[in-house]
């Protein structure tokens, strides 16, 4: 047989490295700023040398030989023996797979909460699918702080455990995806969307800057003012946050430099997102149609004590314990979590530089405004028409989808929007079915024994009563839940220690809007925020139990003044 010829096959890059072009025309920043970019889509480079690594056949062993300091010569032969010639050392070892599962100890973690918690004997007066769902709840609450997953899939396998372990049925489990409040979440994502991509969004946000935009300090406070006084006529604090609020703030955030995932955040983004969260469940205290629940505190004080609370016994109480927290709690953020810029002279001139170069609004930009505007004057005045928050919702986003503002590719793109919708309608099926297996009631009746046995005076013991309301809010998924499983209970209590009626009820009914701050699913706004992924879980938490305390000390301090002061004790 013939004896096969040497082939030899010469390959040769000579293009110099330094013919690439330039990347000194990308400009980079020492210090952060109010830059107010013009929109344009952003490229990454690096600057290290570019490193080629050519598939190795272990029939073409590869000598490479530089000819050049500024040329590269790679040179391949085959011949007959070619194979017996090539050493080990010669080709590169494979590189290490990267594991792109769960992190594992976080995963362990939340496991063994669970696993723990399922062993222990159950309580007397609690079933026992109370006590295994409580245990799948901790762990799925767990695995949600320590995050082995993305949170949607933590949540996903937390029904999964309560379907697995027939604690829940399939229908049960996934009966709070027909909920309207994930929804309104969702539809608040998309609606952002079409309120970016249009230049709506950097339009509004650059008439704020140029009017408050001297100072981080003074945007958030026109953004605080703002939603408070929209509170009162939007009667769902979900889409004043998901359908104004947050659109507007994203604009700001992008417009002032400070985006999501290049290290900018903490530029404007983490403040403004964390603040205008925290004071939103302060103006949802504050008036009887600011937070859709409210009602339901008033309708559960007339069935407990038989005493109405009107629209103006509720803003009359709460207006100047509201309006210090809404002062004291966007300075506190700013001296203990402050955005990196904090003032910049040069920013109103230059956001009417840009707002110059904008020009005159455009069709889509005209469509969204005006849809906007239809779906907030649904918001306020639905009721008559008897139109609830996620139906106007989803009429603007058809609007939007009908014109091609949106277009539902962009809708499915979302991925914030699912994965929120994912893990809230979870954790609110799971909340909603402890209630129902009886657990809450258990856990209320149990503190009511344990508070009235202590023989303490009505104030000493209220104190007690109201900790107990407030931080149980952490196994709940909303307001009106934990309204519903807790209020009548604590009220009662709360009135046969001697504490007056009316200003018991009062004080929780506050209290049920202003425990919402404490994690990224306790009220409506609070995943629409934390969505935006400005502000990392760990640091929600933390300062939603600061602030907590800091609300809590100005309403039972100042507040307790001021009622005193109006009759109300």
């Amino acid at each position: 047989m013939p004896t096969m010829a040497s082939i030899a096959l010469t390959s040769s890059y000579t293009q110099p490295f330094r013919s690439f072009p330039s990347l000194r025309s990308c400009p980079i920043k020492s210090q952060p700023s109010f830059s107010l970019p013009t929109p344009r889509s952003t490229v990454r480079t690096s600057s290290a040398t570019p490193t080629f690594k050519p598939f190795l056949s272990p029939k073409l062993p590869l000598s490479l030989s530089s000819s050049s300091s500024n040329s590269t010569s790679f040179r391949i032969k085959s011949s007959a023996g070619a194979a017996a010639s090539v050493s080990p050392a010669s080709v590169n070892p494979p590189a290490k797979q990267q594991w792109h599962g769960a992190a594992i100890k976080p995963l362990i973690g939340s496991i063994a909460t669970g696993a723990i918690l399922w062993f222990v004997p159950t309580p007397e007066g609690v079933s026992k699918n109370a006590w295994q769902l409580l245990s799948i709840f901790l762990a799925t609450i767990v695995g949600i702080i320590a995050q082995p997953l993305p949170l949607g899939a933590v949540a996903l396998m937390g029904l999964g455990a309560s379907v697995l372990t027939k604690t829940l049925t399939f229908s049960a489990a996934f009966s709070a995806f027909g909920d309207p409040i994930p929804w309104l979440i969702a539809l608040a994502f998309f609606f952002a969307r079409g309120f970016i991509k249009t230049g709506l969004g950097n339009r509004i946000a650059y008439q704020f800057v140029k009017l408050f935009g001297s100072s981080s300090l003074g945007l958030g406070y026109s953004l605080v003012l703002s939603e408070a006084l929209l509170a009162p006529a939007i009667p769902s604090v979900s889409a004043r946050a998901g359908g104004i609020f947050l659109p507007l703030v994203k604009s700001l955030c992008v417009a002032c430099g400070s985006n999501v995932g290049d290290g900018t955040e903490n530029n404007l983004g983490s403040w403004l997102m964390l603040t205008c969260f925290q004071t939103s469940v302060i103006s949802s205290s504050m008036f009887l149609t600011a937070m859709a629940a409210n009602p339901l505190s008033a309708n559960l004080t007339y069935n407990t004590i038989k005493q109405t609370i009107g629209w103006t016994d509720w803003a009359k109480a709460a207006i100047v314990p509201g309006l210090v927290s809404l002062i004291v709690v966007p300075l506190l953020l700013y001296l203990i979590f402050p955005p990196k810029v904090k003032s910049s002279p040069d920013a109103p001139r230059l956001a009417s530089e840009k707002l110059e170069k904008m020009g005159p609004m455009s069709q889509n930009e005209i469509i969204m405004a005006a849809t906007l505007l239809l779906t907030v004057g649904l918001w306020i005045f639905g009721g008559m028409l008897n139109i609830d928050a996620v139906t106007a919702a989803i009429l603007g986003l058809s609007i939007l989808l009908i014109t091609g503002v949106v277009t539902w590719k962009e809708c499915l793109s979302e991925a914030v929007a699912w994965d929120t919708l994912t893990w809230f309608a979870a954790l609110i099926a799971m909340a909603g079915y402890l209630n129902k297996y009886g657990l809450i009631s258990w856990f209320s009746e149990t503190v009511v024994k344990f508070v009235g046995g202590l023989g303490l005076s009505w104030q000493l013991s209220f104190g007690i009563l109201v900790l107990l309301y407030f931080y149980s809010h952490y196994f709940f998924a909303s307001g009106a839940a934990h309204i519903g499983a807790m209020f009548t209970a604590f009220l009662s209590v709360a009135s046969a220690l001697g504490t007056p009626p009316f200003f018991a009820a009062m004080v929780l009914a506050f209290l049920s809007n202003l425990m919402g701050g404490l994690t990224h699913y306790g009220i409506g706004s609070a995943p629409i925020f934390y969505g935006a992924n400005y502000v990392p879980l760990a640091k929600w938490w933390g300062y939603g139990f600061l602030i907590s305390v800091v609300n809590i000390l100005i309403w039972l301090g100042v507040g307790g003044v001021w009622w005193k002061a109006i009759g109300l004790w």
